[in-house]
């Protein structure tokens, strides 16, 4: 029982860049147990195509290519438009996802092909006129996912609120973000670009402009939505110019912003500028003692240094999809990839909290920021430096207020960082078209001597099932108590109407209904405006407005007065992880606590 419903969790859990990796479970369907359906007949501009009807009454087309597959000489090249087709296209079954891997790591755990640029739509029902479409990019640190995910179906939002709603695959891992002078050969800034994942999904924005109206599905109103490396994603559609006119607004579920330098991305990692252990160059160093080229990593740069760019890329495209991601490294989760101001797609030289500073830098359009109440607990409950382990799997705290301190100072920085920081810069370049939210539901039962609530609470990604109105995998698992589903559902009603209204109108005020508590966007200044919308069952408070902002000072303030850290280095790390570069004083960390601390 207890291996069952974490497993069902894990469906929920995706990535972000810099905090955490996690698996996004590979549960998918097969094809889809419904006629062909005549109603969803289109002619778009690759062929025709033919999809079918969900029992809610949706029509529904999965697999549609979006470009050509980019395999051989069009591996890390910009995607291009997809090849027509002769007759009718059958659109039953997902597109295979893009090459990842697995549980277990290793080479028999990757799973996925290059032929993965696919997409699916979901068509109220009802619609007769153009609606709103909802382009959802889905999580995974940029390394694993797919829009096939259960989780992530759209037939229930399409149908309740009357939206479109779009779902992507893209490039993951080294196929979607790969930068090396060998790959900047062809003259051309989108193909030597690097950042081939981001240009997937700019390419799929495209594919919704042009055909998108056969679908009812309106193209001068498209909401991008995504969490965690799709909230990310998201972002990077805000700064990049080659975004503009492709969307008009957009929503932020725990992501956040980091566009780093090419030399992190491309360098040797013992460069005068460093490289990541995950750069180009390093994951060529691994790719030529892997094939017995070289014995140690030393030799393989000796050898790569000596090699013509050409040469370089020789070795790179002659890798296996699995050869890629086991060099890559890193375990399961590991490799993944650098976005990188490549001056093309995405500006070069920018730092991203100085991107939102100034409205010519970026795509002005209302956005909703958000988080969970208990992003990191996802991430803590996993590790086994935190909890006791029973067959591989947590079930029981070993220090429960050490556990919940930690997760406290994690989430808060997460959203500071995300919601609260982003949100003050927003504000003061476009004004009252930036809405801020915060997910606190966490009424998870109790299983033996596994406490789900205290484990995971609010945690990263457990709000999507309620935006996407789907909850059939849980419910078969029996994650929470059957009571405690009407309140479950309605809190998912009132979700899913802000979020469609959004889309219909870039203000999420009172829901698509004109009921639920309005949602006021995000305020500077006085500490008592209210400023943050609260998701929660009405038993714990109910959605509301709240004043909470997090600030910098305020959190530094909270760690050197704790006084609940059983050991000196604990609180020493703490006040490390939280702050680093330019928010890091050696002189306070010097003299934190009774002993301070030294590196």
């Amino acid at each position: 029982m207890i291996k069952t419903i974490l497993l069902v969790l894990l469906v929920l859990v995706v990535a972000i860049g810099g905090a955490g990796y996690w698996y996004v479970s590979r549960i998918t369907e097969g094809s889809p147990p419904f006629a062909l359906s005549k109603a969803t007949h289109r002619q778009i501009n690759a062929g025709q195509i033919v999809g079918y009807q969900e029992p809610n009454g949706t029509l529904a087309w999965r697999g549609i290519p979006f470009a050509t597959p980019p395999v051989g000489e069009l591996r890390w090249k910009a995607p291009r438009p997809p090849r027509p087709w002769e007759g009718v296209r059958e659109a039953l079954e997902f597109g295979s996802a893009c090459p990842q891997r697995g549980l277990g790591g290793g080479t028999s755990a990757i799973t996925g092909t290059e032929d993965c640029l696919y997409l699916n739509v979901w068509q109220p029902p009802r619609s007769h006129a153009e609606r709103p479409v909802m382009f959802w990019i889905h999580g995974g640190a940029n390394h694993i996912g797919e829009a096939a995910t259960p989780l992530y179906h759209g037939a229930n939002l399409a149908a309740a609120h009357d939206v479109v709603v779009v779902s992507i695959n893209y490039r993951l891992g080294p196929f979607g973000w790969l930068t090396h002078p060998g790959l900047r050969l062809s003259g051309n800034p989108a193909d030597d670009s690097g950042n081939y994942g981001t240009l997937d999904i700019l390419r799929a924005l495209e594919w919704v402009r042009e055909n998108i109206a056969q679908f009812n599905g309106d193209p001068d109103n498209v909401t991008i939505f995504g969490e965690s490396a799709g909230g990310f994603n998201v972002l990077t559609m805000m700064v990049s110019p080659r975004a503009i006119g492709l969307y008009h607004k957009a929503i932020v579920q725990s992501g956040g912003l980091t566009i780093n330098p090419f030399s992190v991305a491309e360098n040797f990692r013992d460069d005068k500028e460093s490289g990541s252990n995950s750069s180009s160059r390093e994951l060529v160093n691994r790719l030529l003692v892997a094939d017995g080229r070289a014995i140690d990593r030393q030799q393989a740069k000796v050898l790569q240094l000596s090699m013509t760019d050409a040469d370089v890329a020789g070795v790179l495209h002659r890798a296996s999809p699995a050869q890629l991601l086991s060099a890559q490294g890193g375990g399961m989760m590991g490799g993944t990839p650098y976005i990188f101001g490549d001056g093309y797609v995405l500006p070069a030289e920018a730092q991203a909290d100085e991107i939102f500073t100034d409205a010519s830098n970026y795509n002005v359009t209302p956005v909703i920021l958000g988080t969970n109440r208990d992003e990191v607990k996802l991430f803590l409950a996993m590790s086994p430096n935190v909890t006791d382990r029973f067959f591989g799997i947590p079930y029981r705290i070993r220090d429960t207020a050490s556990y919940n301190r930690d997760a406290a100072y994690g989430t808060d920085a997460w959203k500071l960082r995300a919601v609260d920081r982003l949100a003050e810069r927003l504000h003061d370049t476009q004004g009252d078209s930036v809405f801020t939210y915060r997910f606190d539901w966490d009424e998870l039962r109790s299983v033996m001597t596994l406490d789900l609530a205290g484990l995971f609470g609010a945690a990263h990604a457990f709000e999507i099932p309620f935006m996407f109105g789907n909850f059939d995998l849980i419910d078969r698992t029996m994650v929470i108590d059957d009571d405690l589903i009407p309140a479950r559902n309605a809190l998912s009603a009132s979700m899913m109407s802000y979020w469609a209204q959004f889309a219909y109108t870039g203000s999420p005020s009172r829901g698509r209904d004109g009921r639920e508590i309005e949602w006021t966007g995000w305020k500077n200044g006085v500490e008592t405006n209210k400023r943050l919308l609260i998701l929660d069952s009405r038993a714990d408070g109910g959605i509301r407005m709240s004043s909470i902002r997090l600030t910098r000072e305020g959190m530094r303030e909270r760690v050197l007065n704790d006084a609940s850290f059983a050991d000196q280095a604990s609180h020493c790390r703490t006040y490390r992880q939280l702050f680093s570069g330019d928010d890091f004083r050696q002189s306070e960390y010097t003299m934190l606590g009774k002993s301070g601390c030294s590196d």
